[in-house]
């Protein structure tokens, strides 16, 4: 190796290795892949705590709130039978990192591998709500959802949805602001 290219590569590492601790290149590879979250809390059907306080939200699923009785509940319930508190999950990052609250946004998966968003979504506990830049697994979700709405499972078998998680949470189910509950699962739901 010559001077001039030992010199090169020495520019080249020292540029590379720069770059990545500031968060230029390569970090959010080298951190998806070491990131985890210790169960403490299951929030509700779509968020949960972690033992280090970091508080975790779901990607591209919504579920039905906890205000909304059974359904909320059952949604919990589902996601706490699928991530009991001390489960060790794997937490992936897509695109934008936070929500305006201040949750981390991410993908989750047990131990044995399972995404846990699309595992609520495939046993109809939960629609797919997508907020772009985060579309990585949107088709994949999706079609879970379909899955489970075709099948009757989980929520689908019951009137849960005929009124879309964020719909109830603007305070639009009340009338037909949207077309009534069939338009609103064509548009969301699929």
């Amino acid at each position: 190796m010559t001077i001039a290219n030992f010199f090169g590569f020495c520019l080249t590492t020292a540029a590379t290795a720069l770059a990545t601790a500031t968060g230029c290149i390569g970090s959010r590879a080298m951190s998806l892949s070491a990131a985890e979250c210790i169960v403490e809390r299951v929030i509700d059907g779509d968020t949960l705590t972690c033992e280090d306080g970091e508080r975790v939200r779901l990607l591209l699923i919504d579920t039905p709130e906890m205000d909304q009785g059974d359904f909320g509940r059952r949604a919990r319930r589902y996601l706490l039978e699928l991530a009991p508190p001390g489960t060790a999950l794997r937490l992936e990052r897509d695109v934008q990192m936070q929500d305006r609250y201040g949750r981390t946004l991410a993908y989750l998966y047990t131990p044995d591998g399972r995404m846990l968003n699309e595992e609520m979504a495939r046993a109809g506990f939960a629609v797919a709500l997508v907020y772009p830049p985060n579309v990585r697994y949107v088709e994949r979700i999706r079609k879970a959802v379909k899955a489970a709405r075709e099948a009757g499972l989980g929520l689908w078998a019951t009137s849960a949805f005929e009124c879309a998680p964020v719909d109830h949470r603007t305070g639009r189910c009340g009338g037909n602001e949207r077309g009534g509950p069939e338009a609103r699962r064509g548009s969301w739901g699929s």
